[in-house]
């Protein structure tokens, strides 16, 4: 569902359409310069798009709104199955190693054991004369 949500929430403006149109145009001219360049002979196929895309965008960009809809959809599917990529990669070359390193050298990061020699596990703290400025801006 929070795919679905950010798909609904994509500004399909003709202002957009009209940016998606000319960038999608100009990315693909680059492409086919450097296939042209590379002596490719797919570049009339990337020039072509290019022309199309350019061409909608700049003269009906409500034509472009099914590519629009499909390459923002594939963003965000992409973007979705990234970043928790990144985030599992993060955690097990971070996280894990620090966690082994520091049960080997006996380190706690918090402080959990229970000690039954102890009455309570509050903590008092010292009390300070209320001055009502303070509460104002506390962040």
């Amino acid at each position: 569902m929070i795919i679905w949500d950010e798909l609904k929430s994509i500004n399909s403006s003709e202002k957009e359409l009209k940016k998606f149109g000319i960038t999608m145009a100009v990315v693909l001219a680059l492409i086919a310069l450097l296939l042209l360049y590379n002596n490719s002979v797919i570049y009339l196929y990337f020039f072509a798009a290019a022309a199309f895309f350019g061409a909608f965008g700049l003269a009906i960009p409500n034509l472009l709104l099914p590519f629009h809809k499909l390459w923002m959809g594939l963003a965000v599917t992409l973007g979705f199955i990234m970043t928790r990529v990144i985030l599992s990669i993060l955690f097990f070359l971070v996280f894990t190693p620090m966690s082994l390193i520091a049960k080997l050298v006996g380190k706690s990061f918090l402080d959990i054991k229970m000690d039954k020699s102890e009455n309570s596990y509050w903590h008092y703290r010292e009390k300070k004369e209320y001055i009502p400025e303070n509460t104002e801006k506390q962040f």
